[in-house]
């Protein structure tokens, strides 16, 4: 009985050993690096950036793998289905955030089956409004939906995107009646604002910029709690009056659950290490976004606080990708 024991303590130990052991000897091979939207896309622009950078870091290939369609969400499973041994990772992006309640029928749990290991970046919005209006700044703008009620519309890159759930969330917040006008993608629906059929749209900097500039778009405020240096002079939307707002594009990345904790620390250094790096941040500054790094915990809190402040807006629009 007692050399039973010994045997199962000992094989009991050997399994501890072994993954303990793949940990300290991480990474010694590729890394699956899953974008879960389509190449030439903003996430798969900046994720190609930091996969590059960090192929570097750790000494290991860190092979891209676009694994888009349903909202992120087809990638995300894969990610949270693989084995937890740090070679899958996926870069991710709000749509977490969104998805959770968006999609009733997700076939995994953001929280419970992803490790997070660092925010990796963060990329400002914009409010902008057809020069038609009269409205010279935001608080103009709001006396100007509020006095006319279902009169003025907004456009999004499609129900459920980003664009959409950021102009509900100001329309929440300032009690503002304007309709939503979904369309394809932000290309038809900037091109329809630009030519007058729509009067307002929550765009990303890159592609509403130019138009800012040329002066064929009025900008009214920055999403963000702090301006953006590329648009120093346009105010956020609480400087614009509307309290609390917040709202940004970001990207993160994280792990299967069950990551071991030095695998996932050894990735949140490496993630730390590239974006401190002048030539990685001149990159993405580039795109418009801002490099940002935390540890695993602080993005574990955020992605919860992101979901429930998300899954809120969602709820309230009726939202529904299924």
């Amino acid at each position: 009985m007692l050399s039973r024991l010994i045997a199962a303590l000992a094989a009991l130990a050997v399994l501890v050993m072994v993954p303990l052991a793949q940990a300290q000897d991480y990474p010694n091979k590729a890394i699956r690096f899953v974008v879960p939207f389509a190449p030439g896309g903003g996430t798969d622009i900046i994720g190609r950036i930091i996969a590059q950078a960090l192929n570097e870091t750790l000494g290991q290939p860190v092979v891209v793998d676009n694994r888009g369609g349903a909202g992120s969400t087809l990638g995300t499973e894969i990610v949270a289905k693989s084995p937890a041994d740090g070679y899958t990772i996926l870069f991710g992006n709000i749509s977490l955030a969104f998805n959770a309640t968006l999609y009733t029928k997700l076939r995994y749990d953001t929280i419970r089956d992803l490790a997070s290991i660092s925010l990796s970046a963060v990329q400002p919005n914009i409010l902008v409004i057809h020069p038609n209006l009269p409205a010279k700044n935001l608080r103009e703008f709001i006396e100007l939906a509020r006095a006319n009620p279902g009169k003025f519309n907004y456009a999004s890159a499609g129900t459920g995107s980003g664009t959409h759930l950021a102009a509900e969330l100001l329309k929440l917040q300032t009690r503002i009646d304007i309709v939503h006008v979904p369309y394809k993608g932000t290309g038809p629906a900037l091109t329809d604002l630009l030519g007058g059929q729509i009067n307002m749209m929550v765009s990303t900097f890159a592609s509403a910029l130019p138009h800012v500039k040329s002066g064929r778009m009025r900008a009214l405020g920055v999403t963000t709690a702090k301006r953006s240096p590329a648009t120093p002079d346009v105010p956020t939307l609480i400087e614009g009056g509307v309290a609390g707002y917040d709202y940004s594009t970001w990207y993160g990345l994280l792990a299967p659950a069950r990551t071991a904790k030095t695998i996932i620390d050894k990735l949140n250094a490496a993630n730390r290490k590239v974006l401190t790096r002048e030539d990685i941040k001149q990159k993405l500054e580039s795109q418009g976004v801002d490099p940002v790094f935390n540890t695993p915990a602080e993005f574990t809190a955020y992605l919860k606080s992101e979901t429930e402040k998300w899954g809120k807006v969602v709820k309230a629009t009726g939202a529904n990708a299924e």
